[in-house]
């Protein structure tokens, strides 16, 4: 493993442990040229996936930019990252397993808000602000308008 802050090519492991989901496991490492200490996180990956975006490009599937982009969706909501992480493993996990390499952003996006949906109504909100590409003040209305509070039925 590349050293992050020399480039050294050689690091040893000092402590490895799954993570609170067990979806991965977390490797403490010392460079073995500037013994500068870093975290590195191991996760299974079933099939390499790519993500169909609009106008025929094609990109890899970057677990971390769906993280990243939750995680903005959630930002000061009372969300435990635990259960932004379960999300965004599931979400992974069920496209590994369908069975195609190559999934439509699209897909991905309906993913996610069905995902948010069931954790907070604001974050669900938020991402399909960006999702659904809203010009205006009155497409968030309509859309919130038709958005029932979490656990409120």
């Amino acid at each position: 493993m590349r050293c992050p802050f020399c480039g050294h090519e050689d690091s040893q492991v000092k402590d490895s442990r799954p993570t609170e989901d067990a979806g991965a496991i977390r490797r403490r490492r010392q460079c073995e040229g500037c013994a500068a200490r870093f975290t590195t996180f191991e996760r299974i990956q079933l099939r390499e996936l790519y993500v169909l975006k609009s106008e025929d490009k094609r990109e890899p599937f970057d677990r971390e930019k769906l993280l990243r982009s939750v995680s903005i969706a959630a930002r000061k909501r009372p969300i435990d990252p635990v259960r932004l992480e379960k999300l965004v493993s599931g979400i992974q996990r069920q496209l590994e397993t369908q069975g195609e390499n190559e999934v439509p952003s699209k897909r991905i996006g309906e993913m996610v808000m069905e995902g948010l949906k069931g954790l907070d109504s604001v974050a669900y909100i938020r991402f399909a602000s960006v999702y659904k590409d809203f010009r205006e003040a009155r497409d968030f209305e309509e859309f919130a308008g038709n958005v029932t509070e979490v656990g409120k039925g």
